[in-house]
């Protein structure tokens, strides 16, 4: 899959809080569904923290119709929404929304001071909530007779394949498992030589998985 293909996302909501020069940087992250969602969930930061200075956000959703917005919330032009969207964007997540709520502490960071700072509270708040990949699945009903279920969904497992459930009924056992889209050629040979061609597997509909993943850029690590 290429780097244009891959859909990363926050691995959940989570908040991490930084402190420079005295003032305060609360990172609040959320994986959202679509813009609406993320403002939803801006408007809910800017209410729990009204009484802040700042409430400044960036947020990236999609990937065909890729949607970018960004808010210096009073903050001096492109110095606190664009660094915290340039994280998101470096680490190349999607469906994700950022909110960083400064409480003032009376020292003033001069535009570059600024920029780090917001760059910062994000790229550390997403090193502590952690990102995650989500892969396109295809998913697969494979039927086999009660003799066999056993050791098959065994054979699954071991084989490195997602068993995402499996239902037992008075004419056999359906096993539902979830293959990668570029693999579901080779696994119907596995299944054949796995089970003598004893057991048959159908195409259901389609999912996703998500694996979780390093998504930090090389100046970025520590």
């Amino acid at each position: 899959m290429s780097e244009q293909q891959r859909r990363l996302t926050v691995k959940g909501s989570g908040r991490h809080e930084i402190e420079v020069k005295k003032s305060r940087f609360i990172c609040s992250l959320a994986r959202v569904a679509d813009e609406e969602e993320a403002q939803a969930f801006i408007a809910a930061v800017r209410k729990e923290f009204w009484d802040a200075r700042h409430n400044c956000t960036a947020l990236v959703v999609g990937d065909e119709q890729r949607r970018e917005r960004s808010s210096d919330d009073g903050e001096p032009a492109g110095t606190a929404g664009v660094p915290m969207l340039e994280v998101l964007r470096r680490r190349g997540l999607t469906d994700t929304a950022a909110v960083v709520t400064r409480y003032f502490g009376g020292v003033l960071l001069g535009a570059g001071g600024l920029v780090r700072a917001y760059g910062a509270a994000v790229s550390e708040a997403l090193d502590r909530v952690g990102t995650v990949e989500r892969r396109p699945v295809a998913l697969l009903a494979v039927t086999t007779g009660h003799t066999r279920a056993g050791r098959l969904e065994n054979d699954l497992r071991a084989a490195g394949h997602t068993v995402r459930d499996v239902r037992y009924d008075a004419g056999g056992v359906r096993i539902e498992v979830g293959v990668p889209e570029p693999e579901t050629a080779a696994f119907h040979a596995w299944l054949a030589e796995a089970t003598g061609g004893t057991a048959a597997a159908e195409a259901v509909g389609g999912s996703h998985v998500e694996v979780e993943v390093d998504s930090t850029v090389p100046s970025e690590r520590k």
